[in-house]
């Protein structure tokens, strides 16, 4: 309803096309600033009420500022990688990387993942995972890792996953009190798996050097939207590894 909202809280969800018409109506006509931006969002409403375009544009603030936050994160997170160390490949474990994109975000799901034995056969993923964000897409695609993993006669008896999701390892090595609420039971699923396998290892890697799993989770919304795959390759082909954070054991 006009007038409920104050005019900075109205500057502050209107978009710029929007702040730029209601300035013109304000103008042209008697109306103040604030009567002529109220009608201006009025107008963009269409059949919501002025409070629900509110309720919604706060939403969508907060769902990018959110965003924002995770990529500054992982940006931080690579200059630390950079100053560490590249890891001496593990010659007898198994690896996995895993990731996961949501198109927009949250949108379609499209996990990605890369199991590759100590020999050099290679398990790839890519499959749609229904909707939801960007942190419930990195969970799933790490889980489909692991299944693949645990479905393998005999298992890995070593296995280390790398992903650039810096907020899903985080959560997968707390305990089970401190998980996110929001992500609780995709971290019950994911330690349920791990305590199936004899020792799993997770690494952090930069976005950059998870170009395969990565590559899988977007073909997975873009190419086909019924992907669902699980293939076998036997080349010797294999995803680059250096600069990886150290170890994380989860079976310690």
């Amino acid at each position: 309803m006009r007038g409920t909202f104050e005019f900075e809280e109205l500057l502050l969800i209107a978009y710029k096309k929007e702040r730029a018409l209601s300035r013109r109506l304000s103008k042209l006509t008697s109306l103040s600033a604030h009567a002529a931006l109220t009608q201006t969002l009025e107008k963009s409403a269409g059949t919501q009420t002025l409070a629900e375009l509110v309720s919604a544009r706060r939403r969508e603030r907060a769902a990018t500022e959110q965003a924002r936050h995770h990529r500054e994160q992982e940006r931080a997170a690579a200059r630390t990688a950079r100053k560490v160390r590249p890891a001496v490949r593990d010659a007898v474990a198994w690896n996995a990387w895993f990731d996961g994109s949501a198109h927009p975000n949250p949108g379609k799901i499209g996990i990605g993942g890369v199991l590759e034995s100590p020999d050099g056969d290679i398990v790839k993923i890519s499959a749609r995972a229904g909707h939801g964000d960007s942190c419930e897409a990195e969970y799933l695609a790490l889980i489909a890792v692991l299944e693949a993993a645990v479905s393998r006669k005999p298992a890995p008896a070593r296995l280390v996953i790398h992903g650039d999701s810096q907020v899903v390892i985080e959560d997968v090595l707390r305990d089970e009190a401190s998980s996110a609420p929001a992500l609780s039971t995709y971290a019950a699923q994911a330690r349920g798996l791990i305590a199936q396998l004899a020792d799993v290892r997770l690494q952090w890697i930069p976005r950059a050097r998870n170009a395969a799993a990565d590559a899988l989770s977007q073909h997975a919304i873009r190419n086909d939207p019924h992907a669902d795959t699980h293939s076998n390759a036997h080349d010797r082909s294999r995803t680059s590894t250096t600069g990886v954070s150290p170890n994380e054991s989860l079976n310690a």
